[in-house]
């Protein structure tokens, strides 16, 4: 609901036409859709949270771009804007999930034995350095997402920049990376199985 409040506030918005959509409008599409927007969303995804953070962006996106000048496509605009958003966003969670899988495999150097204790500590050295060799604002991004562990979407408040802007600095900071370090660690594996 918090995406109506949005909308009064922000009172009439610029449709990609010309045309204004008004605070009144956001808030009858709101009641007529957000509750089958979150249903349909939850059966792509699997995940109520993520249905309706995916309900509240559309309905943002639909204030700030203003969506379809048509009413009857509005429907169909935020129905085609939130499943792309679960997409995305589960993307976005896998990509995460092998940063973390790559993290894990470099954080349990600890547990090892001596030998292996060197050769993490290695291959975190040979990390850090590809790190430093990165563009600055790709390596701002890993840093902060990483060490900092930060969102996308904080880091991008952080930075003053928009989210898809962070995103594709640390998609591209991760292709960087996995050029780099190629044969000396498993950040770059599709599977969670390493080897010792």
């Amino acid at each position: 609901m918090a995406t109506v409040c949005v909308a009064r506030s922000a009172g009439v918005t610029a449709l990609s036409e010309g045309e204004k959509i008004d605070s009144d409008a956001v808030s009858r599409l709101f009641s007529d859709h957000a509750d089958e927007l979150v249903r349909f969303l939850t059966g792509v995804a699997g995940d109520i949270q993520l249905a309706r953070d995916a309900v509240q962006i559309s309905f943002t996106k639909l204030i700030e771009q203003g969506g379809p000048d048509k009413r009857e496509s509005r429907k169909a605009w935020l129905f085609r804007v939130a499943y792309n958003e679960v997409l995305a966003t589960r993307r976005r969670q896998v990509v995460g999930d092998r940063v973390k899988r790559g993290l894990q495999w470099l954080q349990s150097a600890s547990s090892a034995p001596a030998d292996d204790l060197l050769v993490r500590r290695e291959s975190v050295e040979s990390v850090r350095a590809a790190i430093d060799q990165l563009p600055t604002p790709q390596s701002e991004i890993v840093r902060l997402r990483i060490y900092e562990e930060m969102t996308f979407a904080e880091i991008a408040s952080q930075l003053q920049i928009p989210l898809g802007t962070a995103l594709s600095r640390m998609r591209a900071a991760m292709g960087s990376l996995r050029k780099r370090l190629e044969g000396e660690s498993p950040l770059g594996r599709e599977t969670g199985d390493y080897d010792d």
